[in-house]
């Protein structure tokens, strides 16, 4: 510390504060990506494992885990739900959603049929339609897409004809909708080469995927170094300016 002038406490104590401020902020970035990896990690997983049944999983679903369920019953034909220009692949579209009441069951479960491309709703091919008999349906038991800040209130609230169409997805709307309680997970349906619904389900972290949260863990790691490195440039000792000589005439 001799090349050091002795520093006010203050400057000690805000340099203090904000390198450690920085490297807080540094880890919680690296953490938020392990976290979204290992989500990835286990999505990618799940497709292949064992088909459960879905009562037991709807009572306690797994939260470390995205279920692969089966349920029987039938679809609420003349009730569709258009989620507006999903990005898929880059093209936009909708994500189409049809109730399915459970057999037995008093519950009804938002059913994801998949992605079908379009410049919105008036450009989107014809909806086929629904089967009216019971079936047994298969996917994954997930979360429901995001919702935002909605302006204008409940959308669905002020449609009176069929498919309605939302830029969210809000299960307690959908449920207010239709009357009828439903499960707060959707079912994603399993691929089928026969349909004319897209359904590659992947998780949205295309905002900021993990690449990008270790970028800002970097950036806040170098903000804690530049703090040190400024303290230490200000408080170095400064070398006494030499007197300049003056010669006699």
């Amino acid at each position: 510390m001799n090349g050091l002038r002795r520093p006010a406490w203050w400057s000690v104590l805000l340099t203090l504060a904000g390198t450690l401020l920085f490297l807080r902020l540094g880890m919680w970035q690296l953490h938020r990506a392990d976290e979204k990896e290992e989500i990835l990690r286990r999505y990618a997983t799940a497709a292949t494992a064992p088909v459960r049944d879905f009562a037991a999983v709807a009572e306690a679903p797994p939260k470390d885990a995205f279920a692969r369920v089966q349920v029987r019953g039938e679809y609420l034909v003349d009730r569709i739900y258009l989620l507006d220009n999903p990005k898929h692949d880059q093209r936009g579209g909708v994500e189409v959603y049809a109730p399915f009441r459970i057999h037995g069951g008093e519950h009804l479960v938002l059913i994801d049929l998949g992605f079908l491309p379009g410049n919105g709703t008036d450009q989107t091919p014809q909806l086929p339609p629904l089967p009216g008999d019971e079936r047994t349906l298969q996917g994954l038991y997930l979360p429901p897409p995001g919702v935002g800040y909605q302006m204008g209130g409940n959308a669905l609230a002020k449609q009176t004809r069929w498919p309605k169409t939302t830029i969210y997805l809000d299960v307690k709307q959908v449920a207010a909708d239709l009357g009828s309680p439903l499960y707060p997970l959707v079912l994603a349906l399993d691929a089928d080469p026969a349909s004319i619904y897209v359904r590659e389900h992947t998780l949205d972290f295309s905002a900021m995927p993990p690449a990008r949260h270790r970028a800002y863990a970097f950036q806040w790691f170098t903000f804690a170094v530049a703090a040190v490195v400024i303290f230490l440039i200000l408080h170095r000792r400064r070398k006494p300016s030499r007197p300049k000589s003056t010669d006699s005439p």
